[in-house]
């Protein structure tokens, strides 16, 4: 059996290929291009893990990457490394033509005497889950993704209190951590993604915030200057 070696590329015999390039979480081994390459979008971020440990492992990466204090960047790198143990995964930084792939796979598959991935220990592909950590469909800045997002949310949160405040959260990690792209910019199927799948699967919003999303949506966008696309209600 062949082992894959840390740059991502079989080393034998096993030709388990990398995705695509272009942005967004995929399966390992998957070759669909997201949306953002104008192909065919991924909504299953992950084989094994949970959705929102997906969207938590990125958003620490890619806050450990901006992070200048050295505690910091460690805190980020623990956090991530504790979330993905306590699904018995791990993951590394693979360098596809220059542009930064986090891979979260089993730990099972990873050789650490060797430094290798081995293909012989792979069951099932799919239950890996590749994230690209450069590009974004707006500004290339992931951050400064995230802190004009979070104005929006303080400004909800200033003008039309907690609970609206509390949905413009939610809606700003969906558009940060999910799609790395402004609330402004989230088409009328992503807030349908928003409403029908993450809040039912990684939200637990209250009552009261499940009432009132919609308005609270409108209130966002209302806030970028920009009006809300037409969903469908849920």
């Amino acid at each position: 059996m062949g082992t894959l070696m840390c740059d991502g590329r079989i080393a034998a015999d096993h030709a388990v290929s990398a995705t695509a390039g272009g942005p967004g979480p995929r399966r390992f081994g998957d070759t669909v291009p997201s949306a953002r390459d104008g192909g065919e979008r991924v909504t299953d971020r992950s084989g094994d893990l949970p959705r929102g440990v997906v969207d938590e492992v990125e958003r620490l990466t890619r806050l450990e990457r901006t992070a200048v204090d050295d505690n910091e960047i460690a805190a980020y790198e623990r956090r991530r490394e504790e979330l993905l143990e306590n699904h018995d995964f791990t993951s590394r930084i693979r360098d596809d033509d220059g542009d930064d792939v986090l891979v979260c796979h089993p730990a099972e598959w990873h050789d650490e005497d060797a430094g290798v991935i081995r293909t012989d220990h792979i069951e099932d592909i799919d239950r890996a889950v590749e994230i690209p950590l450069e590009g974004t469909e707006d500004p290339d800045d992931w951050a400064a993704v995230d802190d004009r997002n979070r104005e929006l949310v303080a400004a909800v949160r200033e003008a039309h209190g907690d609970v609206h405040g509390d949905n413009a959260a939610l809606l700003a990690d969906f558009a940060g951590n999910h799609y790395a792209k402004p609330i402004a910019s989230l088409t009328a199927d992503e807030l349908a993604e928003f409403r029908a799948e993450y809040l039912v699967r990684n939200a637990w919003p209250s009552e009261k915030q499940r009432e009132v999303i919609a308005e609270s949506i409108e209130l966002v966008f209302e806030a970028a200057g920009e009006s809300a696309p037409i969903v469908d209600s849920q």
